[in-house]
């Protein structure tokens, strides 16, 4: 059974920092993608970046470009998403998805198909 389990949210003021962790269990994290994704309150999902299945490719939506850095331990079955520069509309639960596929596959402008397998998320709350 595939198991995501997201760690590491908090309550932190503008311009702070955060790392988030997912650990993964009941599939072999090398062999796919995996993605994060955010859902604010009152809103939609909002993919945020994608990591291919050996780390050596990102992507990253452009909200958070610069700001967010997404990797991944597969030989400890983590995936990581080092935030900075925190900013009140960076207020939301965060999501570790995978994927269904190693590569990160084409999309346009921020909207990636993030995979169906979601963890139960984390709060970040970015608020002085």
């Amino acid at each position: 059974e595939v198991q995501l389990v997201e760690s590491g949210g908090a309550w932190v003021q503008p311009g702070g920092s955060l790392r988030l962790s997912c650990a993964a269990s009941g599939f072999t994290l090398s062999k796919y993608a995996m993605s994060w994704v955010r859902q604010a309150p009152g809103k939609g999902p909002e993919w945020v970046s994608v990591i291919n299945a050996d780390g050596g490719r990102t992507r990253y939506a452009d909200s958070v470009k610069g700001r967010f850095t997404i990797s991944r331990d597969n030989a400890n079955n983590t995936l990581h998403l080092q935030m900075i520069s925190l900013k009140p509309e960076d207020t939301a639960v965060y999501y570790c998805a995978k994927d269904d596929v190693p590569t990160i596959k084409n999309f346009i402008a921020g909207d990636y198909p993030v995979g169906d397998y979601w963890g139960q998320g984390t709060q970040v709350t970015v608020s002085s």
